[in-house]
């Protein structure tokens, strides 16, 4: 079986650094305070809240502070606006840029200037995303698998998995439909498997190729700029860039 998206395995050994780990609470926590404001406090009742949890967890965010934050988001009421931005990088490269921020002009103005100075350009709603599906995403650690590979993908498939793939030196790729991906994490976990990450993606139809070192120069400042920015909580894209 093929793989989807090898950039979730790139941003998986991204994420052993102690800064990418506090990004990934930062996001988690205000995906949390926007469940909690529109579902409550009690994930028994908040099957998003829930879900976040299983997220959180997923993505070895300790429980101590999965409970500091959903304090924190109780407490505070802080107001999230989730709002979506998509358009293009150099040489035609689609990008969708996810936020969830307090304040829209500071974000807004941030995203604009980071296409702009990068030489993209930020379009219009719907402009990118018809070339983009969404999907679950699943990856584990080769190393730190108990189970061959061959156990792991039926593992998974009989759970409810679409796709499995090993191409990858590292990593586990599996991947499922959106409503599916708790029961397959559920179920894979349950075997005493650690995941390194889960989470929704948005898996491109097609890829484009740099050719130009200018492009793939101004390619990677783009997304380096964009994943840096508190207000960002997740960046997509169709480039078929480099693993380094």
């Amino acid at each position: 079986m093929s793989g989807h998206s090898k950039w979730h395995n790139i941003q998986a050994k991204k994420s052993k650094t102690d800064a990418a780990r506090a990004k990934v609470f930062t996001k988690i926590g205000k995906e949390i305070a926007i469940a909690i404001r529109e579902g409550g406090a009690n994930p028994a009742s908040n099957s998003k809240l829930r879900d976040l949890i299983s997220k959180a967890k997923a993505n070895n965010v300790p429980n101590d502070n999965i409970d500091r934050i959903i304090k924190k988001a109780t407490e505070e009421k802080k107001d999230y606006k989730e709002i979506t931005y998509e358009g293009y990088g150099p040489g035609g490269v689609a990008v969708i840029v996810e936020t969830a921020t307090d304040n829209t002009n500071r974000t807004i103005g941030n995203v604009r200037a980071f296409f702009s100075k990068y030489h993209g350009n930020l379009g219009t709603t719907g402009c990118v995303s018809f070339m983009f599906e969404e999907k679950g995403v699943i990856t584990v650690e080769k190393e730190e698998c108990p189970l061959d590979e061959e156990a792991l993908m039926e593992l998974a498939l009989e759970a409810g998995a679409e796709d499995f793939s090993s191409e990858d030196d590292d990593y586990y790729e599996i991947t499922t439909a959106p409503a599916d991906l708790t029961a397959v994490q559920e179920a894979v976990t349950a075997k005493g498997v650690r995941l390194e990450s889960a989470d929704l993606s948005k898996i491109p139809s097609n890829y484009v190729d740099l050719e130009s070192e200018d492009d793939v120069k101004y390619m990677t400042l783009l997304l380096d700029k964009l994943e840096e920015d508190d207000d960002v909580q997740q960046v997509y894209h169709n480039w078929n860039g480099p693993e380094d």
